[in-house]
């Protein structure tokens, strides 16, 4: 006879390693929409990211006005529940600091880097403390990730990618060095994340006439088209075997992908479909998708 103390270690060993394979790409299987809510009362939300520490979440916010490019100082970067309420409108930037149209967010222990327009921001969660850095010749700094001690900061309209060495230059005296790794690549990367086996990976964001599609760029090499020329693709996450979520404009939607089943979707209907994050819960994996347009969060719940 077996006790229930047995089956209950046998379904929490079932759990969790459920929980693992839906947050680390485990299963080959496609992932499933299981429920879908949407937050509202925000301004217009390009960026959403997930605070591991906190258990919170991060968004970087335009303000009032779609204006992608404007320096009017009137972006914000907000804190926000699990649940999509608004814990703190206005968490940053605090007095003397200025934030125009905060985009891309990446968050590291208690730092937290968001570009804005020609620059790159780090932040310290728990003091305030925040430093900007200038980006030259960057006209419309994207999306930002952290690989080892490097930062990269992607640029779709001028189709560049650089690299700014040491990541959390925030406590730095000397000036962090800035790299340009690549420029006219046709790619005009967005949405960028760190890939297997030192691989960044990248997706593109043009033009509705002109798609871009899912790259993947390993040290030293020259990027590579991996998928099909898909769309605007903007927000990106990569899951540890290899299958891609991104969200592209053209579609208006949230999307799963590999090489062999293609391009997936699991949500639409989105009128801005931004830079997301994703995080396991107990029923998978928790997606918030920000839709700039609409000024909403999105979240989807995925599971097999």
């Amino acid at each position: 006879m077996i006790g229930k103390s047995s089956i209950n270690l046998a379904f929490a060993i079932c759990l969790v390693t459920f929980q693992t394979m839906i947050a680390h790409g485990a299963s080959a299987k496609e992932l499933k929409v299981l429920s879908e809510q949407t937050a509202k009362g925000f301004g217009h939300v390009e960026s959403v990211a997930y605070d591991p520490k906190g258990k919170v979440l991060y968004t970087s916010d335009f303000g009032p006005d779609l204006k992608p490019a404007d320096k009017d100082a009137r972006g914000k970067i907000t804190k926000v529940s699990l649940d999509g309420k608004i814990l703190e409108d206005g968490f940053l930037p605090v007095k003397g600091q200025v934030l125009n149209k905060p985009k891309g967010i990446w968050i590291k222990g208690n730092r937290l880097w968001v570009t804005d327009i020609d620059s790159v921001w780090v932040f310290d969660l728990k003091t305030k403390k925040g430093k900007k850095l200038d980006l030259p010749d960057v006209t419309f700094a994207n999306d930002v990730t952290v690989m080892d001690d490097a930062l990269y900061v992607s640029d779709n309209r001028s189709d560049q990618l650089v690299r700014v060495e040491p990541a959390d230059f925030l406590e730095s005296k000397a000036d962090p060095k800035i790299t340009v790794v690549f420029k006219e690549k046709s790619i005009n990367p967005n949405g960028v994340y760190s890939g297997k086996g030192g691989a960044l990976m990248m997706v593109g964001f043009k033009g509705k006439d002109d798609p871009r599609g899912i790259y993947s760029m390993l040290p030293g090499k020259e990027p590579e088209l991996l998928s099909d020329k898909i769309g605007m693709l903007d927000g990106l996450y990569v899951m540890s075997n290899g299958d891609v979520l991104a969200t592209d404009w053209v579609s208006g939607s949230l999307f799963q992908w590999n090489k062999t089943m293609g391009m997936k979707k699991l949500a639409a209907d989105f009128k801005g479909p931004a830079d997301f994050c994703a995080f396991p819960n107990n029923k998978g994996l928790m997606v918030v998708v920000p839709d700039l347009v609409k000024g909403e969060l999105r979240f989807v719940q995925l599971g097999n």
